[in-house]
């Protein structure tokens, strides 16, 4: 089958790491070309992995010319499905599937109805055009259990909808630079034998960093040798940074910017952690299990197919500083239970999240959905 996967190309998130993990898998048994938006670096690092990769670039922004050129692919190129990602992929996948007749399917990996909740304006039009775009696909992939049962109480058809939670290739060996070098590279001087607590997420009010430095603040208490370190960049840089420095926390907590090297990233700290106040199955938590870190995360989404209270990590309520402070605290202060947590996590994640899952499953719903 020959099939078409559309996506914006200006990702820098899970989203990023999804869709280039997918094709690249994709691409050993079925013709798989990765279509992008922009000349991103989603692109760039498409064609550095040796994908088939292209770009139907657009004059303005949402400038029709990628609906022509979509039509265009599947009429004199042979292309039998589109598997859109995100709201502009999901835009102009609506409008090819009108005009053009094409099968259609994308998946979600975000609540939409979250994404542009903080803009008035995106909320207003961005948010609406990807709603009415997504009620014209023949199917759609959910990240999550806990997604697909969102996309069925907002009126979806239950049996349009596919689980598939995101995977890694665990077999591999990720180069990764010396915890020193690494963060020289970032210009950070951090003490070499300090404990490093970590976050990788886009500084967005959804990923919570409020409760990360809260919790910070709580852990220095008890634990003052504790540093910290913030990966990722975001509308909500300058905030952040001001809440940082009126708790006080300017020499512990870091901001490390866009992270490209994320193996390295996960290697130079000791214990990994996501506070999002909305996830569907984030791939910053397998990248940290790849690395053996133990993680701490809040208990949304799919996030506890992964991380089992106590077992591959601890969970904690969204929102809730204390008991996030509480369970890092816990790690912090047991070097083996961090190395025990970090070892199982890397375990239960190769058994259960693997790459080749991932693509077992897009291929049996390709075949019913693509065009024979």
């Amino acid at each position: 089958m020959k099939i078409l996967q559309l996506i914006s190309g200006g990702e820098k998130g899970g989203s990023k790491t999804h869709v280039l993990s997918l094709v690249r898998e994709l691409q050993k048994q079925q013709q798989v070309t990765l279509a992008c938006l922009m000349e991103g670096e989603l692109y760039r690092q498409a064609l550095k992995m040796g994908l088939d990769a292209r770009t139907l670039l657009q004059k303005k922004r949402y400038h029709l010319s990628p609906v022509w050129e979509i039509g265009r692919l599947f009429k004199q190129e042979g292309y039998q499905l589109l598997h859109c990602h995100g709201p502009r992929a999901n835009f102009y996948g609506a409008l090819a599937k009108k005009f053009y007749k094409i099968p259609t399917v994308t998946t979600i990996h975000s609540d939409y109805q979250q994404d542009f909740r903080h803009s008035l304006y995106k909320q207003r039009v961005y948010a609406t055009f990807n709603m009415l775009a997504l009620n014209t696909f023949d199917g759609y992939f959910a990240v999550s259990d806990s997604f697909r049962e969102m996309l069925i109480s907002r009126g979806f058809p239950g049996e349009k909808i596919t689980v598939i939670y995101n995977g890694l290739d665990f077999d591999a060996q990720p180069k990764t630079e010396a915890r020193e070098e690494f963060l020289k590279k970032l210009g950070l001087s951090i003490p070499n034998q300090a404990t490093l607590v970590g976050i990788l997420a886009r500084l967005h009010p959804l990923k919570g960093h409020e409760i990360f430095l809260a919790g910070a603040r709580r852990i220095l208490a008890s634990a003052p040798e504790t540093q910290f370190i913030i990966g990722g960049d975001g509308e909500e840089k300058e905030k952040l940074i001001a809440l940082r420095d009126n708790l006080g926390l300017k020499d512990r907590v870091h901001f490390a910017g866009q992270i490209s090297d994320t193996p390295s990233f996960f290697q130079a700290i000791d214990i990994n952690t996501l506070t999002s106040h909305t996830e569907s199955f984030p791939y910053v938590l397998l990248e940290g299990a790849l690395l053996k870190k133990p993680a701490v995360s809040s208990a949304v989404g799919g996030i506890s197919r992964l991380v089992k209270d106590g077992e591959t990590g601890f969970l904690f309520p969204a929102g809730d500083e204390a008991e996030f402070a509480s369970r890092t605290l816990k790690l912090l202060s047991d070097e083996s239970l961090r190395k025990t947590l970090g070892e199982k996590l890397f375990w239960h994640a190769r058994a259960n999240f693997s790459l080749t899952r991932l693509a077992e499953i897009h291929l049996q719903s390709y075949e019913q959905y693509g065009r024979g």
